[in-house]
């Protein structure tokens, strides 16, 4: 894994900070081998799917995957013999299951739209910058000094390596303040007893899968009317890797 992308000052509460952005590579890294993988899960009950039925398969398995872990972490809470440090522990570990599941659907989401994914500074745009939403999405067209709808292609895709590390230096200092304050609050409310935790969680969790959605809609704008980079209308599959 490469580690010199977000080089330069990190805020310092500086180690929780730096473990963040750990998580993020370590997501970012995991999850790109399963790209291609999870857009043919999306199309697997319809095969000839077009661009825009798979991403709406995707937006739905995202959701839902994001909610069912956030629901079954904060119900631990009120499990007879499990304590608070337990519910912690796997709250802990659900932070990188979420990471992973948003870090998957943003990269999925760049692929069904022919952007490139193959260069880590681009991976690190797209996921952060869709996770950020607004804020995101708006440092992302200063730095690049471009303007109109739709960073994921017409920024992403288009600067080079350099002005794509430079927007990823803030973009991961964004990145800090907002994820692990969230993070935090997350995982605070799931540790709730009585069953209360989960209904934290689960929400919590879809609020935030709903506001990704979005996001990726917003960087992408509408899905293309075939597949990108193919001759007809069959999508790339993992039996099919590109050439």
């Amino acid at each position: 894994m490469a580690t010199d992308a977000h080089d330069g000052p990190v805020p310092a509460e500086d180690g929780r900070g730096q473990r963040v952005l750990d998580l993020l590579d370590k997501a970012i890294d995991s999850q790109s081998l399963l790209v291609r993988k999870n857009i043919a899960r999306a199309r697997q009950r319809t095969p000839e799917a077009t661009p825009a039925q798979v991403i709406r398969n995707l937006e739905r398995m995202y959701v839902s995957a994001l909610t069912g872990t956030g629901a079954a972490v904060g119900g631990t809470a009120a499990a007879p013999g499990v304590g608070t440090g337990v519910a912690l522990a796997l709250s802990a570990g659900e932070a990188l299951s979420s990471l992973e599941l948003s870090a998957l659907f943003a990269l999925s989401l760049a692929e069904v739209h022919g952007v490139p994914i193959d260069e880590i500074e681009r991976r690190r745009t797209i996921v952060m910058g869709i996770m950020l939403g607004g804020s995101g999405s708006a440092t992302i067209t200063k730095v690049a000094e471009r303007t109109g709808q739709h960073w994921g292609r017409q920024v992403v895709a288009k600067v080079p390596a350099e002005t794509l590390r430079q927007i990823n230096k803030i973009l991961g200092k964004n990145f800090i303040t907002k994820y692990g304050t969230k993070q935090g609050i997350i995982v605070l409310g799931r540790v709730a007893p009585f069953g209360i935790g989960a209904v934290i969680g689960g929400g919590a969790n879809a609020a935030m899968a709903t506001l990704t959605v979005r996001a990726g809609r917003r960087a992408f704008g509408p899905p293309p009317t075939s597949w990108p980079g193919l001759t007809s209308s069959t999508p790339p599959t993992s039996e099919n890797p590109p050439g």
